[in-house]
């Protein structure tokens, strides 16, 4: 519980860092002066997943033309496992010279710190440098359930209480989260069903074995597409690009959001300087309309930030999640 504490109470540390980082606009070139030689050698980018996944994806998506914008080599390397603890601990205990940066998801500083007693790694030793993307999830029925819209759900699940089963891709993953939310949200009485992947859950869902997700858009929307499932809505405020004619939840539920952000991370202690040099590289890169419309196409929705708005999200998602997984009692260790 101290442990837990100490987490929460550095929340304002860690957006306070963040407004000190980048107090105003700093140009690509004030950057690159004010950070001397950096970087003179090869930048390790540490995602903390398996290959092949949709941050591994991301990460190497953009480290290409991130290295042309620097000037140097980026080098994605994977360290996978503990929920992402594991790459996460490893670049929290890197040396602070932006040698060393992390493309993470919301665990390592989001979601771990509420979900974990235990964590290798202090949340707060990872500085903001730019957000990239977010992951659109989506809330999917069976065809044959009787609700057609976000609004009948939620009237079938208060007829029905406790014989609704929301299915997930397993304990802490977002879409156990996002489950989370939605109960919580519209005061509904449903029952989490973890399985082991999105695999299995879709064919379930397809199958009608259990009555709601939300889960990855680009993982269910090929099921969507073939009318082996139906899409109630989109867990982001604003309907995705790649999916127009799906409602947000938000329009019948106001104020949900479960999306997944990627955002990019360097160890504490590292120079305003760097930081704001590897921030406008991913400005330049993500912003770019080529590569804009590439991330859209692939599902995602291109997101940057500056190192001092990514610490107030970071801390406002903290605030939300941890209220969820309190009352959803949720543990992944």
């Amino acid at each position: 519980m101290k442990q837990s504490m100490k987490r929460v109470l550095c929340l304002g540390a860690l957006q306070a860092v963040g407004l000190a980082i980048l107090a105003g606009p700093v140009s690509f070139a004030q950057a690159q002066s004010s950070a001397g030689d950096y970087p003179n050698r090869p930048i390790r980018m540490i995602v903390p997943f398996p290959p092949g996944g949709a941050a591994d994806t991301t990460a190497r998506m953009i480290s290409e033309p991130m290295a042309k914008q620097l000037g140097q080599t980026i080098v994605v390397e994977n360290k996978p496992g503990g929920g992402a603890t594991i790459g996460a601990a490893f670049v929290a205990a890197a040396p602070a010279d932006g040698y060393t940066i992390l493309y993470t998801t919301p665990g390592p500083q989001i979601t771990n710190p509420f979900l974990m007693s235990k964590l290798n790694y202090n949340p707060d030793d990872l500085l903001p440098v730019s957000s990239v993307a977010s992951f659109a999830n989506v809330l999917v029925v069976p065809v044959n359930s009787p609700a057609k819209n976000v609004k009948e759900l939620i009237e079938y699940a208060k007829k029905n209480p406790g014989k609704v089963n929301f299915g997930s891709s397993g304990i802490g993953a977002s879409s156990h989260l996002a489950g989370q939310l939605f109960k919580s949200m519209a005061g509904v009485d449903i029952t989490h069903v973890p399985y082991k992947g999105s695999g299995p859950l879709v064919s379930d869902l397809i199958a009608g074995n259990v009555q709601m997700a939300i889960d990855s858009l680009s993982v269910y929307l090929p099921q969507i597409r073939a009318g082996k499932l139906r899409a109630l809505g989109v867990a982001s405020l604003q309907r995705s690009p790649i999916a127009s004619d799906i409602p947000t939840i938000a329009e019948q539920l106001p104020g949900f959001e479960a999306s997944a952000l990627n955002y990019i991370t360097v160890p504490k202690g590292t120079s305003p300087a760097i930081i704001n040099k590897l921030n406008q590289a991913v400005l330049a890169v993500v912003n770019d309309p080529a590569m804009n419309k590439r991330m859209i196409d692939a599902g995602m929705d291109p997101k940057t930030s500056s190192p001092a708005d990514l610490a107030k999200q970071i801390a406002t998602e903290q605030a939300k999640w941890k209220k969820v997984i309190s009352e959803s009692g949720a543990k992944a260790d």
